[in-house]
């Protein structure tokens, strides 16, 4: 399934390791999730300028606002099916959860089938409720893929050089010196082995961009140069002193970058 069939979900959720797992979970399940936020004003960031089939929030996240005032202000952008993950079950929390019309409110743990259930009959629901209007954002004209709206002069290669737009000018770079790209919510930072460049384009989008087999996506926020690493497990591998994770998700591609001897 291509990336623009897939739902793409968006994690609220605050405990890194909770969120982590969830997300490799629907990875691996079929799911695309495009982004994981620890509070509410980074769920907005995303919302804003991703596309988001689905959103899973926690209740009790840090930050100035909880699960459900994060779900009310990013539902005045635009509507989206709500899933509400949380270990709360207080009548008053789940008065105020139902005042945002959530399409399932869950109990952790969770059930990875309930999940799954869960989450098909929101999107089933919520196309049938909404059909055939196309829900974009309020403040900006997006594309439904997880494509930035930005100009592709943004980036651009010629050979086995990138040129790199940074402050009205573009810098060359040499692929040879790539050692990895790591995605945060709406940013991808290039790592070299002298310098960092921040752009403001989806991971995925300056994959697509780049001509580079040795450049291989390890987890949904990471692409490494296979010819920089200096060594790997079943989990996570090093270049230098910076390691980096390696999810169940992509490890088969990883793999096919190595040839048996």
């Amino acid at each position: 399934m291509s990336t623009d069939e897939r739902i793409h979900i968006l994690i609220v959720e605050d405990e890194p390791v909770l969120a982590m797992d969830l997300g490799d979970i629907l990875e691996e399940n079929g799911y695309r999730v495009i982004g994981i936020a620890s509070n509410g004003q980074k769920a907005l960031d995303v919302f804003q300028h991703q596309r988001v089939d689905l959103l899973l929030c926690d209740i009790t996240i840090k930050g100035e606002w909880d699960g459900i005032e994060t779900v009310r202000r990013l539902m005045t952008l635009r509507p989206v099916p709500v899933i509400y993950l949380t270990a709360l079950s207080d009548h008053d929390t789940l008065e105020r959860a139902k005042q945002t019309y959530p399409a399932a409110y869950l109990n952790k743990p969770y059930q990875l089938k309930g999940l799954r259930m869960a989450i098909e009959i929101a999107i089933h629901n919520f196309k049938s409720r909404n059909a055939p209007v196309e829900t974009v954002p309020l403040t900006a004209t997006l594309p439904t893929t997880d494509r930035e709206p930005i100009s592709r002069e943004t980036l651009l290669q010629i050979g086995n050089h990138l040129f790199i737009k940074q402050n009205y000018q573009f810098i060359k770079v040499d692929l040879a010196d790539l050692l990895y790209l790591e995605a945060d919510n709406v940013y991808t930072t290039l790592v070299t082995s002298t310098r960092k460049y921040i752009l403001r384009l989806a991971l995925g989008s300056i994959l697509e961009r780049i001509n580079q087999p040795g450049l291989v996506r390890t987890h949904r926020s990471y692409a490494v140069n296979v010819h920089k690493i200096d060594s790997f497990n079943d989990t996570e591998l090093s270049i230098g002193s910076q390691v980096l994770p390696l999810s169940r998700s992509y490890k088969d591609d990883f793999l096919q970058q190595f040839k048996l001897r």
